[in-house]
């Protein structure tokens, strides 16, 4: 039986843990003290969105991030998983799978809209999931351009 709890500044630590094998899969660059004070940022201001920790009984093992937008196409109140991460060891149990339909009961109770993703090109396993769980690739691209660095 999975649990969801929501971050708090105690567990950054924790999740910066996490974070940091999140990144490495596909070498992005990882700045702990940037990510430390962003979490500070996120956790802390709940109109950001929701990071919560995935728990099996008592044991971490993994988290996740719902993180809002808007967008008038969308009705309203949309929102991004910014970052879905399950530690290697509990990979291919159904943790996914149970994690997107946390994700969907509580972005409906938080009255979000619309869920959108996106997922790296090789990821065969998670386009299987999202796939199944029922997001479409809408045929377009995401495009970005940091403004701060």
């Amino acid at each position: 039986m999975l649990n969801f709890e929501l971050a708090t500044n105690e567990t950054i630590p924790s999740i910066l843990e996490m974070m940091e094998q999140f990144y490495a899969i596909d070498q992005y660059p990882f700045d702990e003290e940037k990510n430390k004070k962003n979490l500070h940022l996120f956790i802390n201001n709940p109109e950001l969105g929701r990071l919560w920790l995935i728990k099996m009984e008592k044991q971490l093992v993994g988290y996740v991030c719902l993180a809002y937008c808007f967008s008038f196409e969308y009705g309203g109140r949309d929102a991004f998983i910014d970052e879905l991460f399950i530690k290697t060891e509990f990979r291919n149990q159904g943790i996914g799978q149970q994690t997107m339909d946390f994700l969907e009961n509580a972005s409906m109770k938080l009255g979000v809209n619309s869920i959108h993703l996106e997922v790296e090109k090789h990821n065969e396993a998670g386009k299987k999931l999202y796939f199944k769980k029922g997001y479409s690739d809408t045929g377009r691209h995401l495009l970005t351009k940091a403004v701060v660095v």
